[in-house]
């Protein structure tokens, strides 16, 4: 494999491992019951910065394809997600959204005019199964509101992952990065301000929370995200998604003193196994 495409592997990597982290930081920095607010701020000042370090706004139709993209992977994802949150168990909110790489070969056959190997789809389901072992720990309850939410999630996030390579501008990843976080932003900020109450005094263990989830969980994580978006195939980027929900448990098991199981172990393996395929599945012969 290329050195270069190795590196562009690593570097998009970091985002969903960095991704991982979300729940501690919510659950044990940030003040509770404030989703929505939560995604603005974590959202509209990582765009804010970003543009004001590219300068470049966007113009004609780029201002458009910037609103659409900023709601399918943030405005609309984000909601999505906490409402899935608060209406499952997370295991199960984690275990429908692993689908997503599925529905990214799919959109990518449909809008891409790209090839579906047998190796792909079946990468695909090894992760949603490896996710399944990882996070689905305990008694299962399941909400038909929140079980549509966490696939309608993955829908939005899917399409906006395609697009995002689709429509691809002629400008830096970093300056996408920053059109698609403020539109996110902004259009969480009318819904923000009406449906949740004003934040309560803030700690400074709470502004760490906003700060970490801003710059490292927005600008910087989005960037590679995107980044790699650009460089690779959307279905060989999608797969690393799922070392998401990896993280997050081995955080727990790190931080939190969580207890780590023979089975989840199991899963993680799986997991690593089918981002390896999702890999392989994607690489053209020479």
């Amino acid at each position: 494999m290329d050195p270069s495409r190795h590196l562009d592997l690593g570097l998009t990597a970091l985002a969903p491992a960095i991704w991982g982290s979300t729940y501690l930081v919510t659950t044990e920095l940030l003040p509770q019951g404030y989703p929505l607010t939560a995604a603005l701020l974590r959202a509209l000042p990582a765009g804010i910065v970003l543009l004001a370090l590219t300068r470049t706004l966007p113009s004609g139709i780029w201002i458009a394809r910037s609103l659409i993209l900023g709601a399918l992977n943030f405005s609309l994802f984000w909601w999505l997600l906490f409402v899935a949150a608060y209406r499952l168990p997370g295991g199960v909110a984690a275990t429908v959204g692993a689908i997503q790489p599925l529905l990214v070969l799919l959109l990518c056959r449909l809008l891409l005019d790209q090839t579906t190997t047998r190796l792909a789809v079946l990468a695909g389901c090894g992760g949603i199964l490896g996710v399944a072992l990882v996070v689905l720990t305990g008694e299962l309850s399941l909400d038909a509101v929140g079980t549509l939410a966490a696939l309608a999630g993955a829908v939005s996030m899917a399409f906006g992952t395609v697009l995002t390579r689709k429509w691809h501008p002629p400008v830096s990843a970093l300056t996408f990065t920053s059109w698609q976080l403020l539109g996110g932003g902004l259009l969480l900020l009318p819904i923000a301000l009406w449906l949740e109450p004003p934040l309560p005094s803030l700690s400074m263990a709470h502004m760490a929370g906003f700060a970490y989830l801003g710059l490292f969980g927005g600008a910087i994580t989005y960037f590679l995200w995107f980044r790699g978006i650009s460089r690779l195939n959307p279905s060989t980027v999608t797969p690393l998604g799922l070392l998401s929900p990896v993280s997050a448990v081995c955080l727990g098991w790190l931080l939190l003193e969580q207890n780590l199981h023979a089975v989840q172990i199991a899963g993680i393996v799986l997991v690593l196994i089918s981002v390896w395929l999702g890999q392989r599945s994607q690489r053209k012969p020479a």
